[in-house]
């Protein structure tokens, strides 16, 4: 699988807004201003692994239909993968 800028993107979005919390507790700022950094750069990393197994499940199901195979195993393992990431 290819990733794609708007992925590569998203994690870099969400790598600053880490650097940006590790600057805010360095500096001792109040604990909800991390906590509301701390969920929008958790936000951004789940948007990215939504983008990747959504494109990953695109492509596969996409090959299977083109070689005659069920689709039900790779949607299946795409799913399991989400539930894994929560």
């Amino acid at each position: 699988m290819e990733y794609n800028s708007q992925v590569k993107n998203r994690l870099k979005r969400a790598e600053g807004q880490i650097r940006g919390v590790l600057h805010m507790m360095e500096k001792g700022e109040d604990c909800r201003d991390v906590v509301a950094q701390l969920n929008a750069a958790k936000t951004a990393i789940d948007r990215a692994i939504g983008v990747i197994v959504s494109t990953n499940l695109e492509e596969c199901v996409r090959q299977n239909v083109l070689n005659g195979e069920d689709t039900s195993e790779v949607v299946k393992q795409a799913v399991d993968l989400l539930i894994k990431s929560r």
